[in-house]
């Protein structure tokens, strides 16, 4: 399965190891399914992790995010953008989420706000969905 993941589910995982999508990133982090993740979007997960209240408030320091960062980006398989769909949606943050789907050739767009992608993924053929329901295709 090819998916791409939102920065709000990675950023659910380092809040909580007990959530679905702490449990999504370790099945990805052991390669159970492709993660898709274009250049501005690694640099969005790497800018809000290493934003000072985050760090505060989960606990995590600037060491351990960084070689998380590190193997993140050991298993991501890179997507070029060859086109810009802008604007697609109405939160301009989600375009790039949703550009590195359409680029990447996603199956699912994993994220924890799937009502702000549903109208314009379904123009690409692109499944939004929750890491709930993707543990539970991944484990079928």
């Amino acid at each position: 399965m090819r998916i791409v993941v939102d920065t709000n589910v990675v950023i659910a995982a380092l809040r909580s190891r007990r959530g679905a999508s702490n449990a999504l990133l370790i099945e990805l982090l052991h390669g159970r399914a492709t993660w898709l993740c274009s250049v501005p979007l690694f640099l969005e997960y790497e800018e809000v992790m290493m934003r000072p209240e985050f760090r505060l408030d989960t606990g995590h320091g600037e060491p351990a995010l960084a070689r998380f960062l590190t193997d993140i980006a050991s298993v991501i398989e890179p997507v070029g953008l060859h086109f810009l769909w802008r604007p697609q949606l109405a939160d301009p943050k989600d375009e790039m989420v949703l550009e590195a789907a359409v680029n990447g050739g996603a199956e699912a767009l994993v994220t924890h706000n799937v009502r702000h992608f549903h109208e314009a993924a379904d123009r690409f053929g692109i499944n939004i969905a929750t890491p709930r329901d993707i543990l539970e295709r991944m484990t079928r």
